[in-house]
């Protein structure tokens, strides 16, 4: 077994993790050149974790230090592990607080919304009711009502991506030259609408498109396709 482990949320299959903040670590993990190993909880077992004292994932657990939140995790990992740079130059931290708060507060909100059925449908009963519990207390709507308004976001999601568009159109990576963890906070946020359907919503000639492909090549992730996506 692996010396550390990420908490995260998956699937009832046990196999599909489609939380953005996760993969902000999985890719940041991957970047370190570092094993782990993947543990899937419910939203019940959240609070559960290592004796409670987390709300939300990713947790990770590195041989028994325990660190919550994905930016956190990043500054752990870079402070205790030599290789590849999460932060290589002065101002990477900065430009990843920045993509962070880009994707907190301009992409998620839309694709939490994109993706609200495909998500409530791959996830396992119990938190089925959780997840239209708190989606209800947000939205005061329900699951259902919410996807409805899915079509729409879609359409309003590449317009939105305009400012990184315009970085990648003259960069490879999003941090220069090199991919760093910038790159993955709005990786973990494309990837999130990815494993809930298996599709992307760019086009194949998009810049943003092409680096996500690139992003997911270069850390070895197989990235879902519908024809192999299982049924709910």
């Amino acid at each position: 077994m692996a010396g550390m482990a990420v908490y995260s949320l998956c699937a009832a299959d046990g196999l599909r993790h489609y939380s953005p903040h996760v993969w902000k670590v999985i890719l940041a993990l991957k970047h370190k050149g570092l094993d782990f190993d993947l543990r899937p909880v419910s939203f019940a077992e959240i609070s559960q974790i290592a004796g409670g004292g987390f709300s939300s994932v990713p947790v990770l657990d590195d041989h028994g230090r325990l660190e919550g939140d994905s930016f956190g995790i990043a500054l752990h990992l870079e402070q205790a592990y030599s290789g590849n740079r999460l932060f290589p130059h002065d101002g990477q931290k900065a430009l990843a607080r920045m993509i962070e708060h880009f994707c907190d507060t301009v992409l998620n909100p839309l694709l939490s919304v994109i993706v609200v059925q495909q998500m409530h449908d791959m996830m396992p009963p119990a938190d089925q009711e959780h997840f239209r519990a708190v989606r209800r207390k947000r939205f005061d709507a329900e699951i259902e009502e919410i996807a409805m308004r899915s079509a729409g976001e879609a359409g309003r999601f590449p317009q939105k991506l305009a400012p990184v568009r315009a970085v990648l159109e003259g960069q490879r990576w999003i941090a220069g030259d090199t991919p760093a963890f910038a790159d993955h906070i709005l990786f973990g946020s494309l990837q999130w609408h990815r494993v809930c359907t298996g599709a992307s919503l760019l086009p194949a000639e998009d810049p943003v498109e092409q680096w996500f492909q690139r992003c997911a090549g270069h850390y070895g992730i197989a990235l879902p396709t519908p024809d192999l996506m299982p049924s709910a």
